[in-house]
C-alpha cells in the first residue's frame, strides 16, 4: 500500500458527494427545459376579460400581449370618453391579472411553488 492510501476505502465513481451534485444539477436542468416548454404553451394561450357588462372585451396572449379589444357601439360615446378609457383599462388589467395567474398556477406545478429567481 502507497503512501497517504488507507485501507478499505475506494475513490467512489460517481457515488458520494460529486455524484450528488451532478444529480441535482441534472433535476435543475430537466426543470429547466420542462418551464421552457410550458413558456412556449402559455404564450400561446388566450384569455379574455369584459369590462361594462360586456361593452368592452379584451383579450391577451400567455406573452402578455392583447391581442384583440372588442367595443359595443353602445359604448362609445363622444361625450364620454373616459368611461370608455376606463372600462378598456378594467377590461386590460384584468386579462392581463388572468394570464399571470394561468403562468403562476402552470410554473407552479413545475416549480412545486418555489419561487426560483430567473425562471419566469
Amino acid at each position: 500500500m502507497g503512501k497517504g492510501m488507507r485501507a478499505g476505502k475506494k475513490p467512489s465513481a460517481g457515488g458520494g458527494m460529486g455524484g450528488n451534485m451532478q444529480k441535482q444539477i441534472q433535476q435543475v436542468q430537466a426543470m429547466q427545459r420542462q418551464m421552457e416548454e410550458t413558456q412556449a404553451e402559455l404564450e400561446k394561450m388566450e384569455t379574455t376579460a369584459t369590462a361594462g357588462g360586456g361593452a368592452v372585451t379584451v383579450t391577451v396572449n400567455g406573452a402578455k400581449q392583447v391581442t384583440n379589444i372588442a367595443l359595443k357601439p353602445e359604448v362609445v360615446d363622444p361625450e364620454d370618453i373616459e368611461m370608455l378609457q376606463d372600462l378598456i383599462l378594467v377590461a386590460v388589467n384584468e386579462a392581463l391579472r388572468q394570464m399571470e395567474e394561468i403562468s403562476q398556477n402552470e410554473m407552479g406545478k413545475i416549480t412545486g411553488g418555489l419561487n426560483i429567481p430567473g425562471f419566469m
